[in-house]
């Protein structure tokens, strides 16, 4: 019988849908999934679309899905959508816009809920990522969810991250949070037929042009309308420029490196948090609380406590 991972590593649409609600879902056949295709993952180029709501990201993604496709080239698709606060899955905004792909076995799009995770991702993120690139996706989309100015998560995971600004809404130059302009490897004016998109774009240029080059890379800025499929041609390009440039340097493998190594840590943080949570049961926990609230024990020592019976202190 053929296992699991194989059918996945065969693009098998069921196998793939099952392994991802596995992985959001934290199940513990999960890991061992993960730890056999891991070996089939890093060739697929990850981008990561980002920008405020209602800036036309899961528009452009999917124009951007349709250009990759007429390329010859398999896309993948995550989604991050808000939690419904009632079941806590996704809100399915994304895979509805994205539906004239349905039909496309060369696309995959999985929607996944933030449950309260910050940054612009769900917690499973990179893991969906990575099995879609062991089933054999040429790109995977990472769009965000669209929380603002604080999605600096997402440039951890691209190889390539794309911020989408729109004009008229609040993301007038001056108004642009420092950490959004500096995770932008290309910046994207969608909408760019609304009035305001040339003064706008003009204003955006003119910061770009006194910002320093990073890597011998400074960020392109495109106009788009999306919705009319128009600039995104020149924005794959860029794209695909970004990531010549990257391996050109040889930066491309010490991003990677860099993405690695926040990886390992919140690996590590996600283990002792489930070894913690084995050994200590709620009851525990809550005299431990108590004792804080009642300024019996400092919490530095309730903590301590908690680790010294995991077995981990």
């Amino acid at each position: 019988m053929t296992s699991w991972a194989e059918r996945v590593l065969a693009g098998d649409v069921r196998a793939i849908s099952r392994a991802l609600s596995a992985i959001e879902d934290g199940r513990a056949e999960a890991e061992h999934l993960l730890r056999q295709l891991f070996p089939h993952t890093g060739r697929a180029a990850i981008v990561g679309i980002t920008g405020a709501p209602g800036s036309g990201k899961s528009t452009l993604v999917d124009r951007l899905a349709g250009r990759y496709r007429r390329e010859g080239r398999t896309v993948g698709i995550v989604a991050v959508d808000p939690s419904s606060p009632f079941t806590g899955g996704a809100i399915l905004g994304d895979r509805i816009r994205m539906q004239g792909h349905a039909a496309d076995r060369g696309v995959f799009i999985r929607s996944m809920a933030t449950r309260g995770w910050l940054g612009g991702l769900a917690e499973r993120t990179a893991e969906a990522a990575w099995v879609l690139d062991a089933a054999g996706k040429d790109v995977i989309l990472v769009e965000t969810v669209g929380v603002g100015q604080d999605e600096v998560e997402v440039a951890r995971l691209a190889d390539c991250t794309v911020v989408v600004l729109v004009p008229g809404m609040g993301d007038d130059v001056q108004n642009l949070k420092a950490g959004l302009m500096e995770i932008a490897d290309v910046f994207v004016v969608n909408k760019a037929d609304l009035p305001d998109a040339g003064r706008f774009e003009r204003q955006l240029r003119a910061m770009l042009e006194m910002a320093p080059e990073r890597d011998g890379w400074r960020p392109r800025l495109l106009p788009t309308v999306a919705i009319e499929d128009q600039g995104t041609a020149p924005l794959a390009e860029a794209i695909d420029q970004f990531a010549a440039a990257m391996r050109g340097k040889g930066r491309e493998s010490q991003r990677r490196i860099e993405h690695w190594k926040r990886r390992l840590v919140l690996l590590l943080e996600r283990r002792l948090a489930e070894r913690v949570s084995r050994q200590i049961d709620e009851r525990a926990l809550d005299a431990l609380a108590i004792q804080v609230a009642a300024r019996e024990k400092d919490p530095y020592a309730a903590v301590d406590e908690a680790l010294a019976k995991a077995g981990i202190a």
